[in-house]
């Protein structure tokens, strides 16, 4: 049997570079920009608090396009 590739979701691993703030901010501004999302209220949103604050707004955003792990 002959199947197409699936695509699979990019992973973004929290222990490493990726998972610094700043980084992760980087991510998604380009992640809004390619989805059609406004970015500014993303950011305000995701700053807004601390760090696990940061991860869970990113996660509500992009949870179904991006896998974040500890």
């Amino acid at each position: 049997m002959i199947r197409k590739k699936v695509p699979s979701m990019p992973v973004v691993d929290l222990t490493g570079q990726d998972g610094n703030a700043f980084v992760l901010l980087g991510m998604a501004k380009r992640w809004s920009r390619d989805l059609g999302l406004d970015f500014a209220q993303i950011q305000k949103e995701a700053t807004s608090g601390d760090y696990e604050n940061l991860l869970s707004v990113l996660d509500n955003y992009f949870g179904d396009y991006v896998i974040f792990e500890r």
